[in-house]
């Protein structure tokens, strides 16, 4: 009965989409990016008359969630500041910051709420804004966290101008810089978006095998690949020799699995930074932080199933339009692309499958 009660919401949302949805088809990738949209209502108050006047807006605090019977406890050789190198945890990385901090919010809440052991996953909070941990705690008060900085400048100088301003915020790197960021006893983390929600166990994707390769990720080989690359990269053996040997396919770097211990051992990193540093003289792809990735992995990426990232909900990068899920099972929903469930909600212009985002809202009335 218990994982009835827990899908129960997902289901009565699902019925909804089965009722407003057209036909399920599939459609090409949009890149997952920040949307430069500063909605009023994502700000996180700040201690001023202005923001005490408007205190009953603000983020409900999250139900308790507790592990199953069958979850068993922790590893009691790892307390306190040690916690999080239990091994028994599955490790979830999530970035904040007061424009996403909505969405945020609905991811954790997703899969704390579809979770068989709740307790056994923690969060680390990659952060440009230092006053986010004390409204984490408020909202979740029971949540296995820490909060990581990350300093904007340290990718500033390397961040070339995009099609979208969105694609340039410096916050956007901070997953190339995970494996200096956690402890060097976390192994390996789940890297996450802001944009999306899990609808199944997230330690179905914690178990995923990811064999000899570093990354794991649901590839779309079917995708146009040379799209993410200029004529000039495709017309010059030096940059585009990078593939030889290789079966490049799309992936989203919205959703992966990492190893940690061979991406320090690979200097993944420092070869990321190498092709953004190309990319200033040579203007070799058009996007933000999704070509380097492709650039030093594709072709060499664990396969993921596509049930764990359901992206592009949020429409291409300029118009936001509405999209379909792609046909099969769904574990994840991900609104990459320009148009964000919780604005579009807001507006009284949702996409049919927005309403599957809401169940796991916690921003409204306090009152």
């Amino acid at each position: 009965m218990l994982w009835l009660m827990r899908l129960s919401g997902f289901f009565s949302a699902a019925m909804v989409m089965i009722v407003l949805a057209p036909a399920l088809q599939s459609f090409p990738p949009a890149e997952a990016i920040r949307s430069s949209h500063l909605d009023f209502y994502l700000r996180l108050p700040v201690d001023t008359a202005f923001s005490r006047s408007l205190n009953r807006f603000s983020f409900r605090k999250a139900s308790t969630f507790r592990n199953a019977a069958q979850c068993g406890g922790g590893d009691p050789k790892f307390s306190g500041k040690f916690g999080v190198c239990d091994p028994n945890l599955v490790h979830v990385a999530i970035t904040l910051d007061v424009e996403y901090l909505r969405g945020s919010v609905a991811a954790v809440n997703s899969i704390l709420r579809n979770s068989l052991c709740p307790e056994s996953v923690f969060f680390h909070f990659l952060v440009s804004d230092t006053n986010l941990e004390d409204f984490v705690r408020s909202t979740f008060p029971q949540l296995n966290f820490k909060v990581y900085y990350f300093d904007p400048e340290i990718v500033r100088n390397l961040i070339s101008t995009s099609v979208r301003q969105a694609l340039e915020q410096p916050l956007n790197y901070a997953r190339n810089y995970l494996a200096g960021l956690l402890e060097s006893c976390v192994k390996k983390v789940i890297y996450l978006d802001s944009d999306l929600i899990v609808v199944d166990d997230i330690r179905k994707l914690w178990t995923t095998s990811l064999g000899e390769w570093t990354i794991g990720a649901p590839e779309y080989c079917h995708a146009n690949f040379s799209k993410y690359f200029t004529a000039r990269f495709w017309s010059d053996e030096r940059f585009s020799g990078t593939f030889a040997g290789r079966k490049p396919c799309y992936f989203n770097t919205g959703v992966m699995v990492i190893d940690l211990v061979k991406w320090r051992n690979g200097g993944y990193t420092e070869k990321i930074e190498w092709w953004m540093k190309l990319q200033k003289s040579n203007r070799i792809y058009e996007l933000g932080s999704l070509p380097p990735f492709l650039l030093v992995f594709a072709g060499n990426v664990a396969t993921i199933e596509h049930r764990w990232n359901q992206h592009g909900l949020g429409g291409d990068n300029v118009r936001g339009s509405c999209r379909d899920l792609h046909p099969g099972p769904t574990s994840l929903l991900h609104w990459s692309g320009s148009g964000k469930p919780w604005l579009r909600l807001d507006s009284k212009q949702p996409c049919p499958l927005d309403v599957l985002w809401s169940p796991y809202d916690l921003y409204g009335y306090s009152w």
